[in-house]
This record gives structure tokens, sequence and C-alpha cells, in this order.
């Protein structure tokens, strides 16, 4: 069996460098929960601090596969610069994979939308926070569906109760 950790190994691919999560990453005891990770990356990345606190907040007890998500770093670094057929059906690869979706909303991103949208469809469970702090109104087309769950925080904290609550069952 493969050492545990954050990365296992790089592979290298014609278009460059991506880390390969171990599917038999355990805490506890257990298998890690799977989580896919959503937020604006091309629509604006002034969030990507938070985006990274949220997902290591995520990350105390389940895996998560997107975490590129939360680097500050330009998008270039992690893989953005892939031609765009690359990156959609890599995205969706990790989609199928997921066991739950987390996806912060704040920021408008098509992207983020396209994701939620198949995790709808895959029938994953699906949690969209979004901060009231932005002053921006959510699309009617996230908040009017039934089979996602919306939380409105106004600070981390609430956001990190809102995910602990998602994570265990009790929030849905």
């Amino acid at each position: 069996m493969q050492p545990f950790g954050k990365f296992i190994k790089f592979r290298k691919y014609t278009r460059g460098w991506e880390n390969i999560h171990n599917p038999y990453r355990r805490h506890r005891g257990q298998t890690l929960m799977k989580i896919y990770f959503a937020g604006s990356i091309r629509g604006g990345r002034e969030d990507a601090e938070l985006y990274q606190r949220l997902i290591t907040h995520i990350q105390r007890n389940s895996a998560v596969l997107t975490e590129h998500v939360g680097d500050p770093t330009p998008a270039a670094s992690h893989g953005e610069s892939y031609d765009t057929r690359y990156i959609h059906d890599r995205d969706l690869r990790w989609l199928e994979q997921a066991d739950a979706v987390i996806a912060e909303v704040s920021i408008p991103s098509l992207g983020v939308g396209y994701e939620i949208a198949q995790a709808v469809r895959l029938k994953k469970k699906v949690l969209c926070l979004y901060n009231l702090k932005k002053g921006k109104k959510l699309s009617a087309m996230i908040a009017g569906c039934p089979d996602i769950q919306i939380v409105e925080y106004n600070g981390f904290k609430e956001a990190k109760r809102a995910i602990d609550s998602f994570l265990s069952g009790d929030g849905q």
C-alpha cells in the first residue's frame, strides 16, 4: 500500500504534471469521503484565500479532489493553461468520482454553475455557500433548485459550521 498524504505521486502527462490522489487514503480507519470543491477560477480569483481556508477545513475529515481551486497563484500554475477540452474532461472525471460537491457561489461563475448542474444530474449531494456580505444576488437557477442545499453565511465560522453539518448528514 502507498504511503498516506496529501499528494501520493506525480504522473507526467503530455500536457504537464498533475497530482494523483490516493483512492485508498484513510482517516481513522475509514475511507475518506471525496469532495469536489467548486469556486470561481476564470470568473475572478478575489476569494482564492477563502477557498483555500474552506478546502483546508474540509480536508480535516475528507479528501478534496479539486484543491487547486484554492491555490492563490495564477491559474496557469495549476493546469488552467491546458486546452479547454482537457480541463472539461478532467473536471468531469473528478466530479463523477466525488461523493459530494461543495461550491462557494458568491462570485458568479459559468463554470461553477455548470459543475453544479452536472452534480445534480449525477445525483450528488450539493452544498452551495453564499456570502451575504458580497451584496450580489444568487442565481435563480441555483436558488430555485430543490436538489441543492444553499447556506447563506456572513463569516468563515458560519461557513465552517455549514460544511460540518452537510458532511455529517445533519444538513440534508
